[in-house]
């Protein structure tokens, strides 16, 4: 059982094992969002997946006239981790986004953090943030830049309250009211996902 491992183990555990956690959490968020997306009567959405991360994404989302080339992150509720790195290719897209998504110990999506702007404005300022170096140095210790990185802090991501504010933000602030004026049964009432509430 998890709660039967130290916390030193624990930490072990997401650190030598990141990315089968990141590729289960990446399934867990799409059938969230899906879900979601069915509940309220939207059925045109389509997800694909980069086999690859050299376009600086991870998923691209398509609904109701809206692309958005998603690059999720991960980690552990109350991890130290305070920067992520973003891929500038990122930038060429014109609805690019971070969704940075943290978990307990049993993978339950429990924080939403998100850095991007309304569809179809690029991630334009991130060019000008911190340069990303090699964890590792040369032979003389001198770690040389990471080319195409940039190191994003924390604190411009914006905290997201739950999964439909944050379909509001990927796909617009009409996306649910659109649902609801005739695609579906979504009753207005703002309906909050179990293990999607964040601070």
């Amino acid at each position: 059982m998890i709660q039967a491992l130290s916390e030193e183990d624990l930490r072990r555990r997401h650190a030598e094992n990141s990315v089968l956690r990141e590729t289960i959490v990446e399934h867990l968020f799409v059938g969230d969002l899906l879900r979601r997306l069915w509940q309220c009567g939207i059925l045109d959405a389509e997800v694909l997946k980069s086999e690859f991360d050299a376009g600086g994404y991870d998923l691209v989302l398509t609904c109701r006239g809206v692309t958005r080339h998603i690059q999720l992150k991960v980690t552990r509720v109350g991890g130290a981790r305070s920067k992520i790195n973003v891929n500038l290719r990122l930038c060429e897209k014109p609805s690019g986004c971070v969704v940075w998504i943290a978990v307990d110990d049993e993978l339950n999506l429990k924080k939403y953090r998100w850095f991007g702007n309304e569809p179809g404005r690029p991630l334009s300022q991130v060019a000008e943030m911190g340069a990303v170096k090699h964890t590792k140095g040369d032979a003389k210790g001198i770690k040389a830049v990471r080319l195409g990185q940039r190191s994003v802090k924390a604190g411009v991501f914006t905290p997201v309250e739950n999964l439909d504010d944050l379909l509001h933000l990927l796909l617009g602030s009409e996306i649910l009211t659109v649902a609801k004026r005739g695609h579906g049964h979504y009753s207005g009432e703002k309906v909050q996902s179990e293990n999607t509430h964040v601070r």
